[in-house]
């Protein structure tokens, strides 16, 4: 994460000085400036994270880097997204926010979405703390989630990527079932791919069996910002 804001940043403030060097762009004006240095940026970031998740799953951060708008739209977007990271984090402080591009990386661990051992059945815990999160998604109803399940190396690949298969489903199903729109969500297990720690430990293992939610701007969003840029 670290490397891909350094990217950014250094992206930024080059074409930010390629652009204000230029006379033809001094006679544009702030928003038609923006959208320009927004638009190659977002193309150069792409090219770079493209190297960069190329190699690997990368579940939900690929998944929020994969639809970058760019330009002011994206800032108008971006500046929703940031509202709705902070009140991911104020309903529910023991998740891990972050606010990437033009979207939000939402990792829920084993402390706070918990299924029985082997099973992809929710506990009591795992519910209520999904409650949590079933308010902030209703107010911002113009996203889609995707949620990846995860599991440690513990068992035979196959058996894995099920299992994580059923636990992303069944989160997906629980969130449906307090009303949110169901074609919002889509769920995909990823097995034993992408570890945030070691499987040689009990405390690795149980970081690597987590949640992870990629929440992007959908289609409707996309064209209100759009609108919303054009002003």
């Amino acid at each position: 994460m670290k490397k891909i804001t350094i990217y950014l940043l250094i992206t930024t403030f080059g074409l930010s000085s390629f652009f204000a060097s230029c006379d033809a762009v001094k006679n544009t004006n702030n928003t038609q400036r923006g959208a320009g240095i927004g638009a190659v940026a977002g193309g150069v970031l792409g090219a770079v994270l493209g190297n960069n998740l190329g190699h690997g799953g990368n579940g939900a951060l690929g998944a929020v880097l994969g639809g970058v708008l760019g330009g002011v739209a994206g800032g108008v977007i971006g500046n929703k997204m940031d509202k709705q990271a902070r009140e991911i984090q104020t309903a529910l402080p023991g998740a891990q926010v972050e606010r990437v591009g033009e979207g939000i990386k939402l990792t829920l661990g084993e402390n706070s979405v918990r299924f029985d051992t082997n099973k992809s059945t929710l506990t009591s815990t795992a519910k209520a703390n999904l409650d949590k999160l079933v308010p902030v998604f209703q107010s911002y109803a113009d996203t889609d989630i995707v949620i990846y399940g995860y599991t440690d190396n513990t068992g035979s690949v196959d058996l894995n990527l099920a299992l994580s298969e059923q636990r992303a489903a069944s989160v997906k199903g629980y969130l449906a079932s307090k009303g949110l729109n169901v074609t919002r969500f889509t769920n995909k297990g990823m097995g034993i791919a992408d570890p945030v720690a070691t499987n040689d430990t009990p405390e690795g293992r149980s970081q690597n069996r987590r949640v992870e939610f990629a929440i992007v701007a959908n289609d409707k969003m996309k064209q209100e910002a759009q609108k919303e840029a054009g002003k």
